[in-house]
């Protein structure tokens, strides 16, 4: 279902280019919920969210990359999710325009590359217009780089692990060897929670 939304853009402060998309659906291990889409038609601006039927609470979901199937676990990452690989001390917060995304757990493992990949450009950039001289950061962004492709094609199965953190609980790694466990308010406080949401939550949704 489509509708306008009587508020400005968070983005661009326009009013009356927002639209709202919502759409109702069932996803393994996360169940029923409605996906809602919030976009402006002037800056293009987008948000998604996912927000379960019941309440979740603050959760944490770890699973331990042992084996291929857990390559294709479902991963629902909500716009306030914070997604980690501990032993590689990698993290993505949910900033101000975070969007949410239905993945499995390669695709999040591929959009670390990106990230990655994208940084290595830019600092082979600057080394090139001389604005930094030392190569040590980008060397660390290849061994990341290489350890995370031979995740990808299930090289490393068994010393790698993948967390989502969700304080609004809009997040979940699918599958029966994921560990779940509610967050304190002492690691909820340290975790960002993301866009401040224009629609609060399933009973603003018709």
């Amino acid at each position: 279902m489509e509708s306008d939304v009587d508020l400005p853009c968070p983005t661009c402060q326009s009013e009356g280019c927002l639209k709202l998309l919502s759409m109702s659906s069932e996803i393994p291990y996360f169940g029923e919920h409605t996906q809602i889409t919030i976009s402006c038609e002037k800056c293009g601006m987008r948000q998604t969210d996912f927000i379960p039927s019941e309440e979740r609470g603050a959760l944490s979901f770890t699973l331990s990359i042992e084996k291929d199937e857990h390559l294709q676990a479902r991963v629902v990452r909500g716009s306030s999710g914070t997604v980690r690989i501990p032993e590689l001390d990698l993290e993505v917060s949910p900033g101000t325009q975070s969007t949410g995304y239905v993945s499995n757990v390669e695709g999040v493992v591929n959009r670390f590359i990106d990230i990655i990949r994208m940084m290595m450009r830019q600092i082979r950039a600057d080394i090139e217009n001389g604005e930094i001289e030392n190569e040590g950061n980008l060397e660390k962004l290849f061994q990341l780089e290489m350890a995370l492709t031979a995740l990808a094609k299930g090289e490393l199965l068994g010393d790698l692990s993948l967390e989502i953190l969700d304080p609004k609980g809009h997040s979940i790694i699918g599958h029966d060897d994921v560990v779940k466990k509610e967050l304190t308010t002492e690691e909820v406080s340290q975790l960002d929670p993301g866009p401040a949401p224009i629609i609060m939550g399933s009973e603003d949704v018709e």
